[in-house]
């Protein structure tokens, strides 16, 4: 576990560390999010955020390279430094986009190319984790593969839309895989505990929490396209690797696991983004419009409407992430009725958080200081 930590505390720190270069190169190449009509952010805003969680991906992997504990997982394949490089595309890819505004079409191929290029290098779906399922065909797992990748860079770029909300949701997930993917292994292996999915999400937890604070409510600098799209990938990178490598009923207290655990705990992880992003494509067609047309309708929007501060907004959306990625890694450790019923308390609890009267004080102290809150911008 003290590895594991170390590797996410590399992390943070490189990215903590260069965010302030990042503010600067975005300054002086123009990557700044002007004032949009559709924004509620109130003065222009800097985007290359993900070139330093990039960075600080990079150090953490090289750092846990070198530990004889991880020995083995980087000797026995390359998989880490080609989840490393597609992260680098797309990263790339959005910076470019950050720069210049690239069209839908120009970044859904890039998307497509890049998880295009981790599936040509191994990193595939394979093996679903229900009733032993295993895809027949080397063409329909590279579809999938590149189908999963895409679904979950756009589905984090949709959710990235206020100050520190799609890192600290990513952040607050990725603990939750993180757990999971470490007991699970804990478990199947109790004489190595290393494990390539775990040391992807740890380095990935650590380069969102090193970004928190640089974006938090009032944002200094936003991550942009390069930084949704790359933890997007990175996430949906773990989840394919975990996927059918650990078998759970291997794991202590395992009848009680389900067998489509594998599979559950990236949902929902991912589940309000995802949710989010069906809507938009749902809303959007049905009015007739591209699904990638911007608008103001999306989760966060509606609980500013609701009344809710941009702090706030944003906590709310944290605790809906946490109720559903922890209690779906609950799962390794509990019984599943005792889970359903923490959840189900959860739930009621967030609700009550969500639609409570907080919201309507957030509402009269918005109405006589009308400052606004801050946009991450770039999410359509």
């Amino acid at each position: 576990m003290r590895v594991y930590l170390l590797v996410m505390l590399v992390a943070a720190a490189v990215t903590f560390l260069l965010t302030p270069f990042a503010r600067w190169l975005a300054i002086r190449t123009g990557a700044v999010t002007a004032v949009r009509a559709r924004d509620v952010h109130t003065i222009p805003t800097p985007r290359l955020g993900g070139v330093a969680m990039l960075a600080g991906l990079a150090a953490a992997l090289l750092f846990a390279a070198q530990m004889p504990f991880l020995e083995g997982v980087f000797e026995a394949s390359d998989t880490a430094w080609v989840i490393l490089g597609g992260g680098a595309m797309v990263c790339l890819l959005g910076v470019a986009d950050d720069i210049w505004d690239l069209d839908w079409m120009t970044k859904l191929v890039g998307q497509v190319l890049a998880a295009g290029f981790m599936a040509w290098q191994g990193v595939q779906l394979i093996t679903i984790p229900i009733g032993g399922l295993t895809i027949g065909s080397s063409r329909l797992s590279l579809i999938a593969t590149v189908l999963v990748v895409v679904v979950a860079m756009n589905a984090v770029n949709f959710v990235d839309g206020l100050d520190g909300l799609a890192a600290g949701m990513v952040a607050i997930g990725g603990t939750g895989f993180f757990v999971y993917t470490y007991l699970l292994t804990q478990s199947a292996s109790p004489t190595d505990y290393s494990n390539l999915a775990t040391v992807i999400v740890s380095a990935l937890v650590g380069a969102c929490l090193g970004f928190l604070p640089h974006n938090f409510h009032p944002s200094k600098i936003f991550m942009g396209d390069s930084g949704s799209m790359l933890i997007g990938l990175t996430f949906a990178a773990a989840a394919i690797v975990v996927t059918g490598q650990i078998d759970p009923s291997q794991a202590s207290g395992g009848q009680s696991i389900p067998a489509f655990l594998p599979i559950l705990l990236p949902m929902a992880v991912l589940l309000l983004p995802l949710l989010d992003m069906g809507l938009a494509v749902v809303r959007r067609l049905l009015a007739g419009k591209s699904p990638f047309h911007p608008d103001r309708m999306h989760l966060h929007h509606r609980l500013l409407q609701l009344g809710h501060s941009h702090p706030r907004a944003v906590i709310i959306m944290y605790l809906w992430s946490a109720v559903f990625s922890f209690g779906a890694a609950a799962l390794v450790v509990a019984p599943w009725r005792t889970v359903v019923t923490g959840l189900a308390i959860a739930v009621v609890v967030s609700i009550a958080l969500t639609l409570g009267p907080l919201r309507g004080r957030a509402a009269r102290t918005d109405a006589i200081h009308p400052a606004g809150p801050t946009t991450q911008g770039k999410a359509p």
